[in-house]
C-alpha cells in the first residue's frame, strides 16, 4: 500500500491549510503520517557535513521522508510566497537525496481568488530543482477557503472541493517513481513579492 508523508506550511493550531491537509489525509487510500517541521533548526551547512550527525529534527525529517511513497505539501501563501518554515524544511532535505524521484504534490489554499498561486508555483519549481517528481494531476490551488471549512471539526466540508481533493488523492496515491508529472516543464518560476498576502 502507498505509504504518504504530508508537510504542513504552517504552524498555526487552527490553520485553514491545516484543515485542507487532515481533509486530504482522509480521502487518501493508504498508511499516512505528517512531518514535524517546527523544531527545525534554522538551515546551516556547518551543522551537516560530511561525516556530520546532523541534528535530532533534521535526522528524523529525512528518515520520515526516506520511509515514505509520497509526499504531499499542503502550505498557505505568505508575501506572495513559501512561508519561511517550509522551505527551511526543504532547504534541509537538498542535499540529502531523500526527494529523489519521489512522486509529491503540492496544494496550497488561500482565502482569495488567486488560491495560494504564488507559492505553488515556487514550491513546484523548488521540488523539481530537488529532482522530485511533481505530479500535475494530484496539485491543487484552492480560492476562498474559508467557508469551505468547518471551525467546528476544522475539515474541509464544500462539497465540490472535497470531490476535488478526493481525485488528487486517487492521483497521489496511484503515483510511482516512473511517474513525470505530465513531464510539466522545469522552467524557473520568477518569484513576485509584491502585496503581503495573509496565510
Amino acid at each position: 500500500m502507498t505509504r504518504l508523508l504530508a508537510v504542513s506550511g504552517s504552524l498555526r493550531a487552527r490553520s485553514t491549510n491545516g484543515a485542507v491537509l487532515r481533509s486530504a489525509l482522509e480521502l487518501f487510500d493508504g498508511p499516512t503520517a505528517t512531518a514535524d517541521i517546527g523544531a527545525l533548526p534554522h538551515f546551516n551547512p556547518d551543522l551537516d557535513g560530511e561525516g556530520a550527525t546532523p541534528p535530532a529534527p533534521v535526522g528524523a525529517l529525512r528518515t520520515a521522508v526516506a520511509g515514505a511513497d509520497v509526499l504531499l505539501i499542503v502550505s498557505p501563501e505568505y508575501a506572495h510566497g513559501v512561508p519561511g518554515v517550509l522551505k527551511n524544511a526543504l532547504d534541509w532535505l537538498v542535499s540529502s537525496g531523500e526527494c529523489v524521484d519521489k512522486p509529491v504534490a503540492v496544494i496550497t489554499a488561500s482565502p482569495f481568488p488567486t488560491g495560494g498561486d504564488h507559492a505553488n508555483a515556487q514550491l513546484r519549481e523548488t521540488l523539481r530543482m530537488m529532482t522530485g517528481q511533481v505530479v500535475a494531476d494530484a496539485c491543487r490551488e484552492i480560492p476562498a477557503i474559508g467557508p469551505k471549512i468547518d471551525p467546528a471539526t476544522e475539515r474541509v466540508t464544500d462539497g465540490p472541493t472535497l470531490a476535488d481533493l478526493r481525485t488528487a488523492m486517487t492521483h497521489l496515491a496511484t503515483a510511482t517513481t516512473k511517474s513525470t508529472e505530465a513531464t510539466e516543464p522545469a522552467e524557473a518560476t520568477e518569484a513576485t513579492a509584491d502585496a503581503p498576502t495573509a496565510p
